[in-house]
């Protein structure tokens, strides 16, 4: 049974998918979150949607990607609606991030995802910012390589509380998302000290993932957004999120014990 809280939680729903290798996935795939925007609107949610660039054929061909992206972000601004645009392994980082900022200059109403453990992450905090593109910031879960990513937890997490730092203080309703209290303390702390109301950012964490820090952030005045992954692909999903970085298996079991304790 859901909590009496998740009445006030706000949703982005993400249909599971990435890295298609026909046209006509990609554009299945987009036909999906069109239908979720109608449902969205038809029930007056308070939810909005996350996609994957290579799931609408961006490994295809970079125009058709363009083409599906923009009719999604068009029907979700017909709708007032927000599309937020994941982000994917390293590959992937630059293109994900100029053809953000291009369709952005369109439709405002689209946003990016950044990630902590990737060195370059400060410099396109500052790109997007000036251009004023709404950032879901994480800490990254791909297995990279150190040429480009930090290999130590310490540093990852330095460098989540500098980004964040930057996206309260300069940023456009950035969402803070991670299940590290120790995070989510020095981005509380950072907004009181800096008179940021709690209205211009949120925290985002995974449906079913500590859900008494949800509700206790709820209970504190706090926004709060539920990450929500739907659709038949969970078992390819899950596997390659484990394989990139084990220590999510760890993350994860800690997690069901904190749960059913909780219960």
């Amino acid at each position: 049974m859901l909590r009496a809280s998740f009445l006030y939680l706000s949703a982005s729903f993400d249909h599971l998918g990435e890295n298609v290798t026909e046209e006509k996935a990609a554009r299945a795939a987009t036909e999906d979150y069109l239908a979720a925007f109608e449902r969205i609107a038809g029930e007056r949610l308070n939810a909005n949607v996350s996609v994957k660039l290579t799931q609408l054929g961006l490994d295809i061909s970079p125009d058709l990607c363009r083409e599906l992206l923009t009719r999604i972000v068009q029907r979700a601004q017909q709708l007032d609606n927000f599309v937020r645009i994941d982000m994917e392994g390293s590959a992937y980082t630059q293109r994900t991030l100029d053809l953000v900022l291009e369709v952005h200059q369109t439709y405002p109403n689209c946003g990016v995802v950044l990630q902590s453990y990737l060195y370059r992450t400060m410099d396109d905090i500052a790109r997007v910012n000036a251009a004023r593109v709404r950032v879901r910031l994480v800490k990254g879960a791909y297995d990279e390589p150190a040429a480009v990513a930090f290999p130590k937890k310490a540093d990852v997490d330095a460098n989540f509380a500098a980004a964040m730092e930057q996206l309260l203080a300069k940023g456009t309703y950035p969402a803070i998302a991670t299940h590290d209290e120790r995070l989510i303390e020095a981005t509380r702390r950072f907004a009181r000290e800096r008179e940021i109301a709690p209205d211009r950012y949120e925290f985002q964490m995974l449906y079913g993932i500590r859900r008494d820090l949800q509700d206790r952030l709820l209970r504190e005045g706090y926004r709060v957004r539920v990450y929500v992954p739907y659709g038949t692909e969970w078992y390819p999903y899950l596997m390659r999120r484990l394989a990139e970085r084990p220590a999510n298996l760890l993350f994860l079991v800690r997690s069901v014990i904190r749960e059913r304790r909780a219960a």
